[in-house]
Formats: structure tokens, sequence, C-alpha cells
């Protein structure tokens, strides 16, 4: 152990500036036995630092490294499990409980005993010893608590710690003191007695002179001590003359220190001066609105330009005055409270007078719009009673009225509803709710309309003036508007239900008229040429591209005029909440079916949207549908232009009004698509073909190849493209199975011949169209194709040679009996005569009569349509002459040197075929 206590101070504890004091050889309790080292160190240097560290033999030879380490300081609990008994299972409690198993109970006992001693010499920690031996807690002498310890201190704890550490190195110092005395002794180590001997002279010479030093200094400390007796006779005068002093400058003292006192008083008597003076500087001049600004809160002209830029001003002043940030002793002013109280009623006056004026602009502006309305009604209406104008219903443009004019003339007051916005907010509230009480009206009398001649041009209707003629005429409807928006004590009231009962008196008659356009009938789409589903596609096309900038430019301008145009959360009054806002019309009651409020103003923005707009879905809805009835296929127009505007606006804003309502709507178009490929399905299983006519090309197969022509067309550069692919997919499934149902139930045309013509067909239509989603399905009709015309051609031609088959399939079963090829003519049924008798039974003319009779059979079985019977006629004549040369083939193995030959030759069947062909 002293080897191994040697090697660790050497190796890894000398280099660290430490000493080791105590070792143990310990493991791991519970678990598998790998040995290491626990050793308490103490720090060579000051201040002395006490460690327990965990030494670890290395993988790689003897060497050993160190592996944990612990300060005494942190060490709480040393359990040493019995007192009585002998036991190496000992604990120590650092962060966390570490169990060990010592080599012997003796290092045990020896390793907690040093970390006894070193804690009470160094660290002074109460650690509880548990379970151990009072024989080892030997009690040490404290060490003083020095910065210094003294000799005799020093000493003693070099003799314990040389005691318990067994061995001390020399220092580097030491070392080459002891090196250079040797050299300059160069028998030092032959001869010891004589080198010390030599030592010990000049120590006693070293001594002799430190004796004499000490002797010959004492007169000089003799000179010392009088010199300073002398200086202290001279401190004590001087401290005589200072108490005198002290006694002269005694009242001048007191009377600067009245002086001192005057001096602060009057500095902080300035002090409070100058901060008073700048809190009155800062009410005068943060709270002090000009007369100017007064007066154009109170008076400014809010119609013109120059009056709203003094009223945007002069609010904005107002606005500053009223957020200036007082201190609560400000509030204590009355002159404060006044100022406050002032600007609280001109910003009530101001807003009363604002919320006023806007909603008489808000009135101006319909009034105007819904004139013009009118007299475009009006002129319609005329042009449609008229018998000699050449205006005709359906001439009437489709287009939605510009409201860019009244958008501008709003926008100027845009700043001040940011103003009302930030200080009234229950009118601000009101005058929204208005506006779109207004505009609501106004925009679903417009789209309504703009729907309506939409509706009768995708129709082709030519009663589009009756509709024009259930229109009230324009003076009585307008003065009907205007005595609704106005009251006799000049405040907004009775608008809501005049123009509610307006619009459904308007809707009636289009409702009634829409419902005419209805019951047209469903359509089918060979009924309907090219041109007029093109015509369906601008009008649906133009709707939308109408409806866009719209919305757009609507937004727009509510986020700007609200002032909503930042995503902040605000207070919101709820829509339910009744308010009476001066010059307004007030809000509705609370009912159950209010919407709750809204949090942020995005979310105001597209409330808004949805209010003003909420007829937009359903007269869309209306319009597909009635597009759907027309022609279930222009539901691929609409899903084309629906996803293509979709796309844009999500592109735009993803959290739009016109993005979300489009993206609803285009629910209700992939719907109506869905169910347009599920009726063509449904109408492929119910086909039903005649039992007295020949099938040809299927209805579905010649509707899949429209449907595909058609589709291949409007999604070439569409954004859907994978809904088209599904219904692809679908399709050509129930075409392949309900080909094969017909081909089964078909009576009067052969299985085959179903089959190779509509499989020939639907192959055409994929190679033509190049469908990628339908590789698979082109390849598999071409093989169908293929399967089925070689299947009719063997059953068609079957054996023409009949009597030559039976005779070779008897030769054939000869054969497989065992008989060779040489053999077969010496058997009496099949001798060379006989073969030559059934050859006479077959000469060229006969040959080419049972041909023409088989190409009128096949000729009955084909349809023109598919053109297809000069191809089957080919394979007929192919398979023909296979036939031919394996009998050929037959009689030169069989009858070799017979001289027997066929009627007529491979060329006489080319040309009784081609003959044949020719001559029908």
């Amino acid at each position: 152990m002293t080897a191994i206590k040697h090697a660790l101070q050497r190796d890894i504890f000398t280099p660290n500036d430490e000493r080791l004091l105590s070792i143990v050889n310990v493991c791991k309790a519970g678990k598998k036995k790998k040995n290491c080292f626990l050793c308490a160190t103490v720090t060579t240097e000051r201040p002395i630092k006490v460690n327990v560290v965990k030494v670890k033999k290395s993988d790689k030879g003897d060497l050993y490294k160190r592996q944990l380490g612990w300060s005494l300081l942190d060490l709480t609990v040393v359990d040493a499990k019995d007192a009585i008994k002998e036991n190496p299972d000992f604990d120590l409690h650092f962060d966390k409980v570490y169990k060990w198993v010592a080599s012997s109970t003796a290092e045990k006992n020896t390793f907690i005993s040093c970390i006894w001693k070193l804690n009470q010499r160094y660290v002074h920690k109460k650690i509880d010893f548990a379970n151990v031996s009072a024989q080892l807690l030997e009690e040490l002498p404290k060490v003083a608590e020095e910065s210094v310890p003294s000799e005799e201190n020093q000493s003693v704890a070099g003799g314990d710690e040389e005691a318990a550490a067994e061995y001390q190195e020399l220092n580097t110092r030491e070392k080459q003191d002891i090196e250079i005395m040797m050299e300059g002794c160069e028998y030092a180590i032959s001869n010891a007695e004589a080198f010390a001997e030599k030592l010990s002279r000049e120590l006693q010479v070293l001594d002799g002179a430190n004796i004499h030093s000490i002797m010959a200094s004492e007169k000089q400390v003799n000179i010392l001590m009088q010199l300073l007796d002398e200086a202290l006779k001279e401190v004590d005068q001087i401290e005589g003359k200072l108490s005198s002093y002290e006694e002269m400058l005694q009242s001048v003292k007191e009377q600067m220190d009245q002086i001192s006192e005057s001096n602060h008083l009057l500095e902080l008597s300035k002090t409070n001066s100058d901060t008073l003076l700048g809190e009155i500087e800062f009410l005068v001049n943060h709270m002090d609105l000009s007369r100017g600004h007064i007066k154009a809160l109170q008076e400014a002209d809010l119609s013109s330009s120059r009056g709203i830029e003094a009223c945007t001003n002069a609010s904005e002043a107002l606005l500053q005055c009223m957020n200036v940030a007082l201190q609560p002793g400000h509030l204590m002013l009355q002159s404060v409270k006044q100022q406050q109280q002032l600007f609280r009623d001109l910003r009530e006056q101001f807003a009363r007078r604002l919320a006023s004026h806007l909603n008489n602009v808000f009135v101006q502006q319909f009034t105007q719009i819904l004139t013009q309305l009118y007299s475009r009604s009006y002129y319609l209406s005329k042009a449609g009673h008229d018998q000699s104008s050449t205006l005709a219903p359906h001439s009437v443009e489709m287009t939605l009225q510009n409201h860019h004019p009244f958008h501008r003339d709003l926008l100027r007051y845009a700043k001040l509803m940011e103003w009302l916005k930030n200080t009234e907010y229950v009118r601000y509230d009101g005058l929204a709710k208005n506006y779109i009480d207004y505009i609501l009206r106004l925009y679903e009398r417009e789209i309504k309309d703009f729907f309506e001649v939409a509706k009768n041009k995708m129709a082709g209707t030519a009663k589009e003036g009756k509709k024009f003629a259930t229109l009230p005429r324009k003076e009585s409807a307008v003065k009907q508007e205007t005595e609704s928006l106005h009251g006799s004590s000049g405040k907004l009231t009775g608008s809501t239900s005049s123009l509610n009962k307006l619009s459904v008196q308007g809707s009636g008659s289009r409702r009634s008229q829409s419902s005419s356009l209805l019951d047209m009938g469903n359509m089918s789409a060979s009924d309907l040429d090219v041109a007029d589903r093109t015509k369906f596609d601008k009008i649906f096309e133009q709707v939308l591209s109408e409806l866009e900038p719209l919305c757009l430019a609507e937004q727009d301008f509510i986020s700007k005029f609200f002032n909503l145009s930042q995503h902040q959360s605000m207070p919101r009054t709820p829509m339910g909440e009744t308010e009476d806002v001066d010059g307004g019309v007030p809000s509705r009651s609370q009912n159950p079916g209010a919407q709750p409020p809204v949090t942020s103003e995005k979310d105001m923005i597209r409330q808004m949207m949805t209010n003003i707009f909420g007829c937009i879905v359903p007269e869309l809805n209306n319009l597909i549908a009635l597009g759907d009835k027309i022609d279930s296929f222009n539901s691929l127009y609409m899903l084309v232009k629906m996803s293509h505007h979709v796309w844009t606006a999500e592109n735009a804003d993803s959290a739009s009004f016109l993005s979300t309502t489009l993206g609803n709507v285009l629910v209700t178009v992939k719907r109506n698509f869905d169910k347009c490929i599920i009726n063509q399905i449904k109408q492929m299983g119910e086909v039903k073909i005649s039992k007295k006519s020949k099938v040809g090309i299927l209805p579905f197969v010649s509707g899949f190849e429209e449907f595909a022509e058609l589709a291949e067309s409007i999604f070439r550069v569409a954004e859907r493209r994978g809904d088209l692919d599904k219904a692809y997919t679908k399709l050509i499934n129930a075409v392949f199975i309900n080909v094969e149902k017909v081909a089964n139930e078909s009576q009067k045309t052969p299985r085959d011949v179903v089959m190779m013509e509509n499989f020939h067909r639907i192959f055409a239509t994929l190679y033509r169209l190049k469908i990628s989603c339908l590789e698979a399905e082109k390849k598999e009709a071409k093989q169908k194709y293929s399967d089925h015309l070689q299947s009719y051609v063997i059953c068609s031609l079957g054996h023409p040679l009949e009597k030559l088959n039976t005779f070779f399939e008897g030769v054939k079963a000869r054969v497989a009996q065992g008989i060779g090829y040489d053999e077969v003519s010496y058997q009496l049924a099949f001798s060379k005569q006989e073969l030559r008798k059934v050859i006479k039974d077959y000469p060229g003319k006969e040959v080419k009569k049972g041909l023409d009779n088989l190409y009128r059979k096949v000729d009955k079985h084909l349809c023109e349509e598919e053109n297809l019977l000069q191809v089957v006629w080919h394979s007929m004549q192919d398979e023909f002459i296979r036939q031919y040369k394996h009998f050929e083939e037959l009689i030169e193995y069989c009858y070799t040197g017979a001289g027997i030959t066929m009627e007529f030759t491979i060329q006489d069947t080319l040309e009784y075929f081609s003959s044949i062909a020719q001559s029908h």
C-alpha cells in the first residue's frame, strides 16, 4: 500500500500541488467488483483546501487517473454502518449518497479517522459521524484562526502531518540548495562524515557572527531610544499649541455653522421654486389648447377640405392634451380639473358633431348612388317595353358599379375616424354599424341585379325586360328611400325597415323570374355545342372578375376609413348591445342570434365584410346551381375558374374575406363536380342495349371521350389537376366494368366484338389525349383490344378446311401414340389415297366461296363507326395462312415424295382475301 501511495503522490497529486494524507482501497457496494482508491488530500498553498478524490487504475498499463473529486466542505454524513462489529462497508453523503466497501476494516477506520482529524483542523464543519467508534474520534487541539500560525503550532502541525503522511518530498528550492552545496564539496558523497563535520564548523562560524552582530547593534538601539524620547517631548508641545488654537476657533465654527444652515435653506427654497416653475410650465405647455383649435372643433366646416384639415389638427392637439401623463398631485389642482372638464366637453361636442355629419354624408352618398341605380333600371325597363327600341334585354352590360368616388370622399375623414376610435369608441362603433346598414342594402340591390343579368345571359332568355318592368319608377323609388333615411327630427330613423321592405319588393319579382329560369329542364351535354359552354365559361369568369375588385376595394376602404389595418386587440362593444348615437340610428337590440364580440381588428374587418356582402354566397350558389342544371359539364369550368380565383386570393391574403368566401363557394363547386362524376358513373350502369340491333360503340364510351376532351381543354393550366385525375380514375374504372357487363349481356353482337370495338375506342382516346394518370389503363385497354380481336378471329374463322383439319388431327394423334411420321402413310385411314380424296373436296372455288360468306358474317357483326373490318379481315387472313402452312408441313413430314399438294396456293389465298375485300 505504501508503494501505491508514493506512486499516487508522484503521478497525480504532486503536479496539482496536493499532499496525500490517507488512502483506502474500495469498490462500489452491490455492483461488480471494480476496485478504486479513495484519497484524502490537502493543498500545499494557502488557503488550504481538503478534498476527497476517487482514483482509478487506467486501462493502459499500471498508470492511475483521477476520476472524481469532492470538497470536504460538501461532506455532510460519514456512516460507518456498525460501531461495534467489524464491517468494511461505509457511506459518504455528498450531493448524493455514495456507498463503498473497503478492502479491510482497518483501512476503513484509518481513512475515517483521517477525515475526522482534517475536519477538526481545517474545515471546522459539523459533520455527522454515524456508527463510528469513539476511539477513532480523538480530539485534536483546534488551530487558532490566525493568518500566520506560530512556530510552535507549525511544528506541531508539521509533526502531525509527517506522522500522518509518513513521507514528505523535498520541494524544488530545497533540491537546488542541496545540489549547490554538494557541488562545492567534491567528497560529499564519498566521505559523508567529513562533509557533515564541515557543515558543523560553518554553522558554528555563522552563529558566532550573528552574536557579534547583535552585540554591536546594542549601542545604536540606545541612541535610537533617546531620539524617540526627544520626539515625544516635541509632540507634547505641538499638541498644547493645537489645543489653544482650537479654543480660539470654536466661536468661528459656530458662526460658520449658522451661515451654512442659512445657505442650505436658501438652496432648498430655490430648488422648490424651480420645481414649481417647471411643473407650471409643463402644465401650461402641455394642457393649453389654442383658441384656433377650439374654434375649429366647435365651428369648422366638415364638408370642406380646409375645414377637415383644421378639425384634424385640432382633434390631434386635443388628444395630446388629454393624454398628458399627470402626477397624482396635478389632479388635485382646480385649474387642471377645469381644463380637463373643458377638454371633455370639447371632445363630446366635436364627437357628436362629427358623428352627425358623417351619418349625413352616408345618407347623401347612398341617395346619389341609389338615384343612379334606379336611373339605369328605369332606362332598361323602358327599353324593354319600347317595341321600336333596338336595345335587347340580353345586351345589358354585366358590370358592377364602381364606388371609388364614394370611397374617395369618405377617406378624407379617415384621420378623424381614427381620433373618434381612440376617444369615443361608442360613437365610432355606432358609425360603423350605420355604414354597414346603408352599404349593405346598396350592395345587396346591385349584386342581385348583377346576378339576375348573369343568369339571364347564362340561360339565354329573352324575357329580361319583364324583370325591370316590376321595379318601381325612378322618382317614387328614390323619394321613398330618402324619406325613409330622414326623420322629422333630423335623425336617421326607420331606414332599416323601409329599405328592407323595398329590397323584399324588388327581389320578389327577381325570385319568380329566377325560378322560371330554373324550370328549363335538364339538358344533356350532347345537346349543347362548344360555343354554349364557352359562353358560359366567359360569363362565369366575368362574374368572378367583377366581384373580386368590388370586394377588395371595399375591404381596403374599410381598413383605411375605420383604421383597422393593424392586427391588435381592442375593446369591442357587442353587436347586440343597444346604444343611441347622436345623429345616428339606434343599433339593433340584443337577440339570441347576435354574434359574439370580435377581439381583433382583423376579425372586425372580416365581420364587417361578412355583413356587407352576405348576399354573395347565396347568389353564387344559385348561379352555380343554374349552370349545373343547364349542363352538368359546366361544373368543370366552374371548378377551374373558382380554384384559380381562390388561389389568387390566398396568395394576396389567405385570411381575407374574399379568400374565405370563395373558398366556401369552391366547396360547393367541388361537390357539384363530384356529383357530375357520380351521375356519369350511375348512367353507365343504367345503359340498356337493344336485342335486335348490333351494339357498336357504347354511349358511355363516347361520353367518356367527350368528357376527357372537354376536361383536357379546360384543365390544361388548372391549379386543381388532382381532382380531375381522381375523377378520371373513377370514370375509366366504371367504363371498363360496364363495357364488360354489356358485352356479357349482348345477344345480337358477339361478346368479343363488343369488347374489341369499345376498348379500341378507349385506347385511341387515351393515346390521342396523352393523359398521364391513365397510362396503366391505356396499356390495359390496348391489351384487352388485342386479346379480344385475336379471340374473335379464332372463333369466327374456326376451321374453314374442316375435313382436312379432322384428317390431320388424326395424324397428330397417331404420332402422339408413337408412330413415326414416315409410317403414318401406311395406316389405312391415313393413306395417300385418303388424303387425296380429302384435298379434292376443297378446290379454290369452294374456298373462296366460304371466305366470302365469312366476310359477310363479320361485316354484320362490326359497326361502321369504329371501322375495324379491314383490321379483322387482315387478322383472319393471317390466321388462315397459318393453318394452311401447318397442313403443308404435316404433308411434307408424313407423305414425303408422294407429290401431294393442296388444290390452291398461298398466293391464291391472298388473291381471294384481297378480291373479297375489294368487292365489298
